[in-house]
């Protein structure tokens, strides 16, 4: 089981000197979004999704309220998003569990959860 990460939007376009330069000004810009959605995917009910700070006093900032069924998705609000990368914790009822360190949520706002 494999997390994908879809990306929104991106830059097109720009020239290779101009990309390099306007990176670390966009990078200090990137703010968390207010909530990204999730996608199951897989065959199984998603029982448990968890999205959590880094870092050695992690915090929860999102979680799913029930199981998600398979092929459905859910929009799940961040609570006092701070900063870019998050580890995110997903758990099915067939007792797959899968999880990922430094998710971009700045970057990836939708989370597509497959086999």
């Amino acid at each position: 089981m494999k997390i994908q990460r879809v990306v929104v939007t991106g830059l097109i376009g720009m020239a290779a000197g101009l990309l390099s330069a306007a990176l670390p000004a966009a990078a200090q810009a990137a703010k968390p979004p207010a909530q990204i959605t999730i996608k199951n995917m897989r065959t199984a009910p998603l029982t448990t999704f968890e999205i959590a700070t880094g870092g050695e006093q992690s915090r929860l900032v999102g979680k799913i309220s029930k199981p998600l069924a398979p092929g459905k998705s859910i929009a799940v609000k961040l609570n006092k998003p701070a900063g870019c990368s998050y580890f995110v914790l997903a758990k099915f009822g067939d007792e797959v569990e899968s999880d990922a360190e430094g998710m971009d949520l700045c970057k990836d706002k939708i989370i597509r959860l497959t086999e």
